[in-house]
């Protein structure tokens, strides 16, 4: 027998698939008082179930059978953070959309009965594939698609009925649909479970009063509605998991015929936490009930096995809770007779019981008063105090189903609702008006305490070391009260008053004869031999019964401390000679492989030594001729690089200098043609001014002599005429060519005529000569602006040009001196490799001082002298050209010194 919730039952696959789905949940309790429950768990059934194996008389399985006890059914509609709900309804939301669209299903978070808590998933686990593993299970169970899918659509049902929300109407006392969505719902409901829309509404806001006068329709308030909606719920999952239960049974196949059974009892340990309803009351008056049983089993067959083997003992006395289960169960007194009349009355509330409670058993010793509540009750269990809150207490007891929600669901055309809401007859109607949950589970308690009396028990406790369900970590605290709640400890009590150890006479002497060989060594019988060896080793208050040895708490542990200490010795003993021999023959083995190693070794060793001595040789051969090779490679390309920067340098200063001539000459010609337009424009400017007072000073006098030779009436016109130029060019002696060509119009005479013409001609042709140079002398002047421009830009990039040469002897002069380090640095290599390598084969010598005078006069030859400073290029015009002095190391004169040198490197190498 089982008294604490398995996690996952080892029953039937198939009856574990579907139970599990269908009547466990997650629950997960944030600040637990204390529980023997593992309550923490992922998998947590909420039901308690006793399964029968049942054996033929040849002792082969023949039939089984599932019992259950107390489906919490109030779950379905009340959760806690961060508890779940059953897990079928997170499957059937995880189904393929094309059923989650037949049932009109969507995320778990939009259904009220799911999203009370915020746990939706659980880590590990595909609620996918479960859902089709529960399908794949009701298949081999034997439940048709029909009926699979009958039981899919109560589901939803039951989602989609919670999600119905009511409004207070303007009628007194009643109540209409809060909104479409509301609405919605419902005419999902009534289409999932096949009955009238109208029906269902007014099943869930109405009630019928039948009288002897007349029947009486009452509506609800928003309030009852949704107290109805949740008995409908409630009721619905309730038939659906007992169909479900008893279609299991169906196809496991029970033998009726069968005498032996063996049974496992899956219940619910001890639960007390922060806030405990009318469900923990039930499951710690079934943990009373077990106790007292296992009480009466365990403590009277010690007693029993005692007076068998005719020992002396003394009566052991135990905690007895019969007056716990007779505060609980007893008529008509009870908590539970009083919690079923206060369900009777119908304006009994959860406050009223609480007084009666307290003023029923105000002197019991096992019921406590709390102070600071005015509703609560405590309990004094065998296992501890439990404090009770009750205002839950008579909703959760009523088990009858509302005569509107059983002709409304009757009415189904779904033959499967209709079959779970079969008509009653009037009597069975009369009888099952009234019926609580706490008096049929009393009578489903007291069954089965008469088929546990029928067996023979075996418990087994379930200890969780903590609450994490983490590996590694033991509470102590937590695992005390589980041992308390569970009887166990006081078990251990028991057990220590009086004989905990019981060992028979030939168990005895097979573990313990060592510790007195000569008695074995007798021909002694075994009562006689056991107690010879007890008092040899001097222990009393042991008790010699008929067929077995008694002995107290505590003298077990020393027995087998003093057996340990004689096989440690003699182990010692055998070790230290195993050992000897042991070392002695490894100790042979490693002398002879060392020696065959050391062998091998060395020889190894002697032709690695002669093998790395010749790489040495060749590599310093390959290195003299490869350092060759790359410094006569350096070499030409240092060569190559100073010829290509002198021929830059070169060509930088010719253009430089050719760019300067040009300027030069340039701006020669336009000051020469400025100069010239210059003189010339003054030049036409004193002849006009001469031209201008010369005539009029000739047109004057000529004028005065007409005037005294010419009558004053035939002349008056002419002198009019004559008189307005002279007062212009009086007043304007400096006009320009058109008042002067108008004078001479007016003072030639009129026989000059074309000589006039002749002198106009002229005029013109210098005055577009005069235009002419004027433009050719702003266009001179422009291009003299220009010129200077240009000189000014062509003088910075002088400057920068100047600069980037600089830069570029340095870097030169910088790599040039790098390269005379290397030469130095391989020399200083070579030398060394020479004295290195003499010791194994004669080299030739290398003259050091020559290759460093060598070496010295090559580097001079790659010194390179400053350029001209910009101030130098500038202070002396006639050069004109930047200036870069370079030394030609392609030159081929200087009496042969670059073949000498030549020869001295390669020499060197």
């Amino acid at each position: 027998m089982e008294d604490d919730k398995d996690p996952e039952p080892a029953s039937s696959p198939i009856q574990h698939k579907e139970d599990k789905h269908f009547g466990n949940q997650y629950q997960r309790r944030k600040n637990p008082t204390w529980s023997n429950n593992n309550f923490n768990h992922p998998n947590r059934s909420r039901f308690g179930k006793f399964v029968e194996i049942q054996f033929n008389k040849y002792g082969r399985i023949s039939g089984a059978a599932i019992r259950t006890y107390l489906l919490e059914k109030s779950r379905v509609c009340q959760i806690s953070d961060p508890e779940r709900n059953y897990h079928c309804f997170y499957l059937l939301c995880a189904s393929p959309p094309e059923e989650k669209e037949k049932y009109k299903l969507g995320d778990p978070r939009s259904f009220h009965y799911l999203n009370q808590s915020n746990c939706y998933e659980l880590v590990g686990v595909n609620a996918a594939q479960e859902y089709l593993s529960t399908k794949r299970a009701m298949d081999i169970v034997g439940i048709s698609q029909e009926e699979q899918d009958a039981i899919f659509r109560v589901v939803a049902a039951i989602l989609h009925l919670g999600n119905i929300k009511f409004a207070k109407s303007e009628e007194t006392d009643s109540s209409v649909l809060e909104d479409e969505a509301s609405r919605f719902h419902l005419q999902t409901t009534a289409e999932l479970l096949m009955c009238d829309p109208n029906c269902l509404e007014g099943a869930l806001r109405e009630r019928v009063m039948i009288t002897p006068e007349e029947i009486i329709k009452r509506s609800l308030d928003p309030l009852g509605a949704t107290v109805s909606r949740d008995g409908l719920a409630k009721t619905l999952y309730s038939r659906l998991f007992d169909w479900l239960v008893q279609k299991i049974n169906i196809s496991i196949g029970q033998d009726p015929s069968s005498k032996c059974l063996i049974g496992v009892l899956d219940i619910y340990g001890f639960e007390s936490f922060q806030t405990n309803s009318f469900e923990q009351f039930c499951i710690n008056f079934t943990n009373e009930k077990l106790q007292q049983h296992f009480n009466q089993h365990v403590f009277k067959m010690e007693q029993e096995e005692y007076t068998k083997e005719g020992i002396d003992w003394s009566y052991l006395e135990f905690v007895d809770n019969q007056d716990v289960l007779d505060l609980i169960e007893k008529k008509p007194g009870g908590i539970i007779a009083l919690l079923d009349e206060a369900c009777m009355f119908p304006k009994s509330t959860h406050e009223t019981f609480s007084q009666k409670l307290y003023q029923t058993f105000k002197d019991h010793k096992r019921f406590i008063k709390p102070k600071l509540a005015r509703s609560d009750f405590s309990v004094v269990h065998y296992a501890g105090e439990v404090q009770y809150q009750s205002e839950q207490f008579l909703d959760k007891n009523k088990d009858y189903v509302v005569p509107e929600h059983q002709d409304m669901l009757s009415a189904s055309k779904c033959s499967f609702v209709s079959g779970l809401f079969a008509p009653l007859s009037e009597e069975t109607a009369k009888s099952a008006k009234f019926s609580s949950i706490g008096s049929r589970f009393k009578l489903q308690l007291q069954q089965l305490m008469d088929a546990l009396n029928l067996t023979e028990p075996h418990y087994i406790r379930c200890i969780k070391p903590n609450s994490l369900l983490k590996p590694f970590i033991f509470e102590n605290m937590n695992v005390i009260q589980q041992l308390r709640s569970g009887g166990v400890l006081e078990a251990v009590r028991i057990k220590c008053a009086g004989f905990p150890t019981h060992w028979t006479f030939h168990d005895f002497l097979t573990r313990l004869g060592i510790l007195a060989p000569e008695v074995l060594q007798g021909n002694f019988e075994e009562k006689d031999s056991c107690k010879k060896i007890l008092e040899k080793i001097g222990l009393t208050g042991y008790q010699i019964g008929e067929t077995q040895i008694f002995l107290r708490a505590g003298q077990m542990a020393e027995l087998d401390a003093r057996r340990a200490f004689l096989l440690s010795n003699s182990a010692i003993v055998i070790q230290k000679h195993t050992k000897t021999h042991f070392s002695q023959k490894r100790y042979i083995a490693l002398q002879k492989s060392s020696v065959f190693l050391q062998s091998i070794c060395r020889g190894e060793l002697a032709r690695r030594s002669y093998y790395h001595m010749k790489r040495e040789a060749g590599a310093v051969r390959i290195q003299k001729y490869m350092r060759g090779t790359l410094a006569r490679k350096w070499y030409t390309e240092i060569k190559i690089s100073a010829i290509v920067l002198q021929t830059g340098f070169r060509a930088v200063a010719a253009c430089n200098k050719f760019r300067y001539r040009k300027q030069i000459s340039a701006s020669t010609t336009i000051q020469s043609n400025w100069r010239r337009h210059k003189a010339l424009s003054d030049y036409q400017n004193l002849r006009k001014a001469s031209i201008s007072s010369q005539t009029i000073n000739h047109s004057s006098d000529k004028h005065e002599q007409k005037v005294f030779e010419t009558p004053a009436q035939n002349e008056s016109p002419s002198m009019e005429e004559c008189s307005n130029p002279v007062q212009e060019e009086s007043s304007s002696p400096f006009q320009d060519d058109e008042s002067i060509e108008a004078i001479r119009d007016s003072s030639i005479p009129l026989k000059d005529t074309e000589k006039i013409e002749v002198l106009t001609i002229e005029i013109k042709n210098l005055k577009v000569m005069l235009q002419e140079e004027k433009q050719r002398g702003d266009e001179y002047e422009r291009k003299y602006v220009e010129a200077q421009g240009s000189s000014e830009e062509l003088r910075k990039k002088l400057a920068e040009t100047e600069k980037r040469v600089h830069q570029l002897q340095d870097s030169l002069n910088r790599m040039i001196s790098s390269m005379s380090s290397q030469v130095a640095e391989l020399k200083a290599i070579l030398s060394t490799s020479s004295r290195l390598s003499s010791t194994f084969r004669p080299i030739a010598r290398v003259d050091i001082a020559s290759s460093n005078s060598d070496t010295s006069s090559t580097d001079s030859d790659f010194t390179f002298p400053a350029p001209v400073s910009n101030t130098e290029l500038l202070s002396s015009p006639e050069s004109n050209s930047f200036q870069l002095v370079v030394q030609d190391v392609t030159a081929g004169d200087g009496s042969g010194s670059e073949s000498g040198k030549e020869g001295s490197f390669d020499d060197f190498f």
